[in-house]
This record gives structure tokens, sequence and C-alpha cells, in this order.
């Protein structure tokens, strides 16, 4: 018996190290020489090779949208066209490549992006506005999930007897979907996009890869680690390019078998209705899994730590701007604890340092384009109507340069304003207060979304309730809401929050595949050697 690697996740850096800091300022510094030269271009890449796109993207950072990071060069329907044959035409090879070299290929991916740790981390901070910890934490994940996908396929990968039967053998095993298209997100700019792209790899599906338009550098990046691994070009394609175009094609191509996306609730639910239409040539129903978003709560009881509360509020609000689908974007607060607990948090937030992303002291960088915060801006400018706790301060060059929007906490929300349920998807918090825990359960759990969600108490017979009716995703009890790990707390929702199962866990490749049972009568009548 072969024993299966252990999977432990990839340490996170410690920045109050100096070698550590040092190894991020010096990547950030070869980056700027780069950036400065207009050296870094994404192009698409079909049969592992790059070609030229038809429209081009210029990335400004999002900490200082006067200068531009790179070019995305937009790949065209033509490319795509060529991108689902290619994929097609290499899914026969691809699956039959045994599994522990499917799995070994995405150790070394993984391996790879460890050795260039510094440059990734370097170009999300600069892509997408990610302060340094959350973009140390991006490629961690990244890693992680090649990782642990590669040890999850060796353990499913075997075919395995159902019963003991005399004179019969019944095996269960697993085929890959087909070609699949990820399209992927930018606020996961690298572990998503990853994720997603290995999972349906190692499985033995060929992969187009779509990454959202504001982190195509990254993704870029990785396709080129992915395919520089040895990760065969006609079983990887990366596409670039706009979702109401090249998205769309793909989604609706009759050859296509498995969209995996991340993204918004609206997106996905227009692929959800573009997969169920059967188009003529298209011999399979395709398989969506869609990760959608959240609206989540956290719940502070009245006997909780009110430190510890405060750090895990703030840092699952506010951690990258909010724009996080586990960000906790409602707060409630129980019984007489309310008054104080606001009290202290409106103090706290006084206390955050935002600025660039670039900046190591910077606990809140900017939101991911100036899209991103026109219209959050809009939308805390709609809620005037309601009471304003606390609203960090920016400086007049942040707003200047940067997409920056203040932290911002309205108190006393009603239930049924926007602000309590909508997802934002930036740094705004909306807070409310309970009668009892009963109420604050209730008060939590009437969403669409069931994503994520958090309870700070030390009472145990509340914390039994909340474990038995606080019903999302993940759960997360005295602690931040955020920052789920790879095998250790596989994530993912239900309700509105998307359909699929919880990535980084033991169920979550399964989707990717399609079980078979071959039975077999083994009471054989003779053997007959000279009939092929």
């Amino acid at each position: 018996m072969t024993l299966l690697p252990k999977f432990t996740n990839e340490p996170l850096l410690d920045f109050s190290e100096a070698h550590n800091r040092h190894s991020v300022t010096t990547a950030l510094r070869e980056l700027e020489s780069r950036i400065a030269a207009g050296s870094l271009v994404a192009r698409p890449i079909l049969r592992g090779e790059e070609i030229r796109g038809k429209t081009t993207f210029s990335r400004t950072d999002p900490s200082d949208h006067t200068t531009v990071i790179g070019t995305v060069e937009f790949a065209d329907i033509a490319t795509a066209e060529e991108a689902i044959k290619t994929c097609l035409g290499g899914l026969d090879g691809w699956r039959r490549t045994p599994v522990h070299e499917r799995a070994n290929l995405l150790r070394k991916v993984g391996g790879i992006m460890k050795e260039r740790k510094g440059f990734l981390t370097a170009l999300i901070i600069r892509e997408v506005g990610k302060p340094w910890r959350e973009a140390d934490a991006d490629v961690a994940e990244a890693i992680d999930f090649c990782l642990y996908y590669a040890t999850e396929m060796e353990r499913l990968g075997a075919p395995r007897l159902t019963e003991e039967v005399m004179g019969e053998e019944n095996y269960y095993f697993y085929q890959p979907r087909g070609v699949t298209v990820v399209i992927s997100p930018w606020n996961f700019p690298l572990a998503i996009t990853c994720g997603m792209a290995v999972a349906a790899l190692v499985a033995g599906n060929t992969v187009i890869l779509k990454p959202a338009e504001q982190s195509s550098l990254i993704a870029h990046e990785f396709a080129r680690i992915a395919l520089d691994a040895g990760i065969p070009g006609d079983a990887l394609a990366f596409l670039p390019g706009q979702g109401e175009d090249v998205g769309r094609y793909l989604v609706q191509h009759p050859s296509t078998s498995m969209i995996a996306f991340t993204g918004s609730r609206a997106v996905g639910l227009e692929i959800l209705n573009s997969a169920s239409k059967v188009p003529t040539g298209q011999r399979m129903i395709k398989k969506v899994v869609a990760e959608l978003g959240g609206k989540n709560a956290i719940i502070v009881d009245q006997d909780a730590d009110f430190d510890d509360a405060i750090r895990g509020v703030l840092a699952s609000a506010f951690g990258y701007a909010g724009q996080k689908c586990s960000a906790c974007s409602r707060l409630i607060v129980v019984g007489d604890a309310y008054e104080p607990f606001l009290e202290r948090l409106a103090s706290a937030v006084s206390d955050l340092i935002i600025g660039a992303a670039t900046d190591p002291s910077s606990f809140m960088g900017p939101v991911v384009d100036q899209e991103a915060a026109e219209r959050i801006a809009k939308t805390i400018a709609s809620a005037s109507n309601l009471s304003l706790l606390a609203k960090g301060t920016l400086s007049s060059t942040l707003q200047e340069r940067g997409n920056f929007i203040a932290p911002t906490i309205f108190r006393d929300v009603p239930e049924n304003h926007p602000i309590w349920k909508d997802e934002i998807f930036g740094p705004v918090l909306a807070c409310a207060h309970a009668n009892d825990f009963d109420h604050a359960l209730r008060m939590a759990t009437a969403s669409e979304y069931a994503l994520a969600g958090g309870v700070f108490s030390r009472h145990p017979n509340n914390l039994q309730k909340a474990k038995e009716e606080f019903r999302v995703g993940n759960l997360y009890i005295n602690r931040s809401i955020t920052g789920a790990l790879v095998g250790r707390q596989p994530f993912g929702g239900f309700l509105m929050s998307g359909i699929g199962s919880k990535a980084g866990g033991p169920d979550y490749l399964l989707q990717f595949m399609e079980p078979r049972v071959v039975t077999e009568n083994t009471m054989r009548r003779g053997f007959t050697p000279d009939i092929g």
C-alpha cells in the first residue's frame, strides 16, 4: 500500500521579521522596474503559446490610478472557438494520463509558486490593491489548493470494489466531465483562480481559464506557471477577455461540459440560465459550480469578550476593504451590550490605518477599481437617512490618487433596508440591536444568503444553539469570519450563496467528475486466446 503524502498548509509570512519584509520589498522593487519598462503583458495562450489579442485593456494600480501596471490583450470569439477545439482535442490524452502523474504536476505547480512567492505577492499588491498580509495569504492558499487536491485525487483515483460477491466484480470509479470553463474573480486573483483550475485539471478535465478583467495579469502568471510545470498545452488554455462576449460564448458552447464560476449573484444566475439551454450538437447536461457571495452577520452576545469581538468584527468587515464574499457586513449586538459595544467599535475604526497597498503598515487599502469606488460611494450616499455611527478618514492624497473608500458604519439599520439586505462588497457595516440571543439568530438567518457567519459569546447554551440554528456554510465562533484555510475550513455556502461543494474540502473534486460502475461476471466458461 502506498501512503499518500500528508497535506499541511503553507505557512503565512510573519512580517514582524525583517527578512520577510525584505523579501516583499525586494519583489515590489523588481516589479516596479518591470512596470516602468512596460513589460507586464497578459496575452491569450493556446497550445502553450502566447498569441496576440484583438483588443487591449490597460490595468491601473488601485492605490494610484495614474500608474498603468500592465496591458491585457483580450481574446475574441474566434480565439475562444479555437480554444474549445484545442481542449476538446486534448481531452482524451489528458484524461488517460495516470492519476499520480496529474497529481505530481499539481505539486510541481505549487512548488513553482512557492519559489516565486515574492513576485506573486507583489503583483497581487499592485494589480488588485491587496495589503501585504492579504496578498501573501492569497499566494499561500493557491499553493495549498495544489497540494491538497493532488492528495485528494490520489485518494479518489483508484477504482474500488463495491462488495465482495462470488462470481462477480463490481468496481466504482470516476471519469472527468470534459472541457471545463473556469471563470475566476478578482478578489482572490490567484487562490480562487488556481483552486478552480487545478481541481478541474487533476480530475482529468481540460480547462479554459477566463479570469476577471481586473486580475488578468496575475492569472496569466498562474497559467504560465502551470504550463511550465508540464500541464499540456492542449489541456489548459488562457483566455483573458470580456465576460459579456468571450465568457458568454464559452458558457453557451455545445462542447463545454462544465462551468466553474466565482463572482456576482447576477452573473452566476445568468450562467445557470444559459447552461440550462441545450443547443444543437450538445451531448451532455452541463454541470455548473457557482459561488455567488454573501451578506454575512456577526452576533455579539451580552457576555462576549469585547476586545476579541472588536478585533474580529474589524478584521471581518474591513479586511481587504470588505471585498470578500465572507466579509461581515451585518453586526447584531444583543441586549444591553449594544450601546457600549458600538461606542468601542466607533472608537476603534478611527485607529485603522488606511493607505496604499504597497505600504506594509496599511490595514486597509483601496477597492479594486474606480467603478467599484463609485458604486460603493453611491450606496453609502443612498443611506443618508440612516444614523452614521462612524466613518474613517482619508487623506486628500489618497482620495485624489486611488480608489479609496473610508470604512463606514451605520447603526440602528432596519432589517428591510438595502444596506442590511444587499451585498455591497465594500467597507460598509450595518449594525442593529437584538432583544435577546434568539432574536439575534432570527435576524442573522433572515437573509437570502447563507455563506458565513460568526458569534462572539461565552454562554455555552447560546453557543450550542448557534451551532444548531445559525445555518450558514461556515460558522465561526469567537474569531473573525474570514480567512478560511484549505483542508481545515473547507469553504462554501448555500441558498443564494451558490451551488456546489466546499472548496478545499473532501467533496470538492467530486463535482468535476462523473461516477461509473463496471460489473463483470467472472464465472467465465473457457478462454479463447486466439480471438482478438
